[in-house]
């Protein structure tokens, strides 16, 4: 590297939503990669105290697109995380979810394009597959959202890989599978299982199970959903396509709470769920070269640890 090139600006990454569980952990670590980060969001979801101070910060809202433009100016690389993301709360309020999880999408989109924005990431969820005949859960399947939040999921990746092919933007989507971690939400009514499950253990109640508990899920480390956005970032293919990010092993609910220990008291099963998830990854690793390292039962033992499980 010579000289010059040494004392260049670093790139800058725009996180939207960057106050959030999954968003501050990828700002924290484009920070410690080096690179220049400026966090957009308006503190809703997530709060200030999640924010690297090292990081930029723009409070804005991205529904409304003129307040968001000028957090794209000079941006290499958006990774659009900004979302409200809870399946029950888009059945109870689905005009609210669209506006922030579509029309949200589509602002960052067009502020990304005209900002002459490199590359676009798209927080995607593996919700657009509902409930399928088979499994393991391939890009190819023909999407069966069972819920609001599922299409709207839906809707902003097409959105993303539209942008692709219309105005050229390189664009990737990457459909999470149930991320947890330290920073998920545990408190408030649409909490995760895992979340629930430490709630309940903290507070020293039964841990609730929707349902007979032997509906499965693929759990994956927020630590390796970083991995994947950060490979993201510069992967060769960049077409608008979608990626899932798992942990390409599935549990179910039951086992989960057996980690975690403790009696369990079953409530009916919430509407808008699929009953199983697993991630192939077959398309992942050859487009990103990335692979899943935490183990879930490694991942709910370490968060249980953090949280002070008795």
């Amino acid at each position: 590297m010579s000289p010059s090139e040494s004392r260049a600006t670093p790139r800058l990454a725009l996180v939207t939503g960057g106050a959030g569980f999954i968003g501050s952990h990828l700002a924290d670590a484009l920070i410690e990669q080096g690179l220049r980060v400026r966090v957009l969001d308006n503190f809703v979801a997530g709060p200030r105290e999640n924010v690297n101070p090292k990081a930029e910060v723009i409070v804005a809202d991205v529904r409304e697109i003129d307040s968001i433009r000028p957090a794209f100016a000079g941006v290499d690389c958006v990774f659009h995380m900004a979302a409200l993301p809870r399946v029950m709360l888009s059945i109870e309020k689905p005009v609210e979810t669209h506006l922030t999880n579509v029309v949200g999408t589509l602002n960052a989109l067009i502020a990304a394009r005209d900002a002459g924005v490199r590359r676009f990431i798209y927080s995607g969820s593996s919700s657009v597959y509902g409930d399928q005949p088979t499994l393991p859960l391939r890009e190819s399947m023909i999407p069966n959202p069972l819920n609001p939040y599922a299409l709207q999921k839906l809707a902003g990746e097409q959105y993303t890989r539209m942008f692709h092919r219309l105005f050229g933007i390189e664009a990737l989507t990457l459909r999470y599978f149930n991320v947890y971690g330290p920073r998920m939400a545990t408190a408030g009514a649409y909490v995760t299982v895992i979340g629930v499950f430490i709630r309940d253990k903290i507070a020293g109640r039964p841990l609730t199970i929707h349902g007979d508990g032997t509906q499965t899920r693929d759990f994956t480390h927020v630590r390796d959903t970083v991995r994947a956005n950060i490979a993201a970032m510069d992967a060769g293919v960049a077409d608008g396509r979608a990626l899932n990010v798992g942990n390409g092993e599935s549990f179910s609910v039951n086992q989960i709470a057996a980690i975690v220990g403790g009696p369990v008291v079953h409530v009916a099963r919430r509407p808008g769920d699929a009953r199983d998830t697993l991630a192939d990854l077959t398309a992942t690793r050859e487009a990103l070269g990335w692979e899943p390292k935490v183990a879930t039962p490694d991942g709910v033992r370490e968060l249980m640890r953090l949280a002070n499980c008795p």
